[in-house]
C-alpha cells in the first residue's frame, strides 16, 4: 500500500488534520509544529491529541512528520541564534511526546561562512543535548539542496552528524526528491543514489521521503518545488521512486506548490501509479 499525505495547516488541531488528510485520500501528513517562520507554538490540548492518536490507529496511519520551523539554525555562528534553535527544538519535542512513535523532520542548518565541519560540530552539540533516552519520536535530518551554506547536502555531511551523535538510535534521514536531485545526485539512476546512501549512512535510517518535482536541473542547487510531473524530474521518475522496493513502505509526503484539491488530484495520480 502506497502511505501518502501532504503538508496540512494544524490551526484547527490535531484531530482536524487526520480528518482532512483522510478526506483527501492520504493516509499520513506534516505539519508546522508551530509559525515556520517564527517561534510561536500553540498550547497543545491533550484531549485533541488523543483523539488524533486514535484516528490513526483506527485508520491504520503510517507515521505522520511534524516539521520544524525554518527559522532554526543550531549551526549558527551567533550563540543567541544557537540556543533560540536548542530551546525550540527541546520544546517541540516534548510536545511530540503527545503524539508518541511519530518523525520530527530538521533542516540540519547552515555554517554561515564558518565551514563545514566547524557547522557540523555545531549541529552534533546541540542534538546530544537536546536528545534524551526516554523520547519516543525519531528526529529526521532532511536532505538538503545545497543553497548557500547549507548543509546537508550531500550523504557524507548527514553521516558526520548521525555518527557525531551519542543517542542516534533516535535519528533517522528523510529524504526530499527535490532537494537530493538540486544537490546534484540522479533519481533516474536510484539504484546507484540509494547504494551510495547505503554505503554512506545505510538504508534502515532512511524513515520518510519528501516526494516533490524540481523546477531546476540536477546540480542547480536552488530548491525550488515543482508539482508532480510539472518539473524537470519528471512524473516517470517520481513513479520509480514510489514503487522503488527500498523505498516503497516508507510514508511519502507532498511538498508540491498546491492548495488542498491539488494534493488531492496528486494523491491519487500516484495511487494510480503504485504497484502493489
Amino acid at each position: 500500500m502506497l502511505h501518502i499525505g501532504c503538508h496540512l495547516s494544524s490551526s484547527k488541531g490535531f484531530k482536524a488534520m487526520g480528518e482532512t488528510a483522510l478526506s483527501i485520500g492520504a493516509d499520513t501528513f506534516q505539519f508546522f509544529t508551530r509559525n515556520p517562520r517564527g517561534s510561536q507554538a500553540k498550547p497543545i490540548d491533550p484531549q485533541d491529541a488523543e483523539a488524533l492518536c486514535k484516528l490513526l490507529s483506527e485508520k491504520h496511519f503510517a507515521p505522520i512528520i511534524a516539521h520544524a520551523p525554518y527559522t532554526l539554525n543550531p549551526a549558527s555562528a551567533d550563540p543567541k541564534t544557537r540556543e533560540f534553535a536548542r530551546q525550540t527544538l527541546a520544546d517541540d519535542l516534548q510536545r511530540m511526546e503527545y503524539v508518541p512513535g511519530n518523525l520530527y523532520n530538521l533542516h540540519p542548518g547552515s555554517h554561515v561562512g564558518q565551514g563545514a565541519e566547524k557547522g557540523i560540530g555545531l549541529i552534533v552539540e546541540t542534538l546530544n543535548e537536546i536528545l534524551t533516552p526516554n523520547l519516543h519520536t525519531t528526529v529526521l535530518l532532511e536532505t538538503m539542496a545545497g543553497k548557500g551554506s547549507e548543509i546537508g547536502r550531500t550523504f557524507d555531511e548527514l553521516k558526520q552528524i548521525l555518527d557525531g551523535v551519542k543517542l542516534n538510535h533516535l535519528l533517522g534521514v528523510c529524504m526530499d526528491t527535490c532537494h537530493i536531485h538540486d544537490a546534484g545526485y540522479s533519481l533516474v539512476h536510484l539504484d546507484d543514489t540509494l547504494a551510495e546512501f547505503d554505503k554512506q549512512i545505510g538504508l534502515p535510517l532512511l524513515k520518510a521521503v519528501h516526494l516533490n518535482d524540481s523546477l531546476n536541473p540536477q546540480g542547480a542547487h536552488k530548491d525550488r518545488h515543482a508539482c508532480i510531473g510539472q518539473g524537470t524530474i519528471g512524473l516517470d521518475t517520481l513513479a520509480g521512486v514510489i514503487n522503488h522496493p527500498a523505498l516503497k513502505h516508507l510514508p511519502f509526503c507532498l511538498e508540491t506548490p498546491n492548495d488542498l484539491a491539488g494534493y488531492e488530484r496528486e494523491i491519487k495520480l500516484l495511487r494510480g501509479l503504485y504497484k502493489e
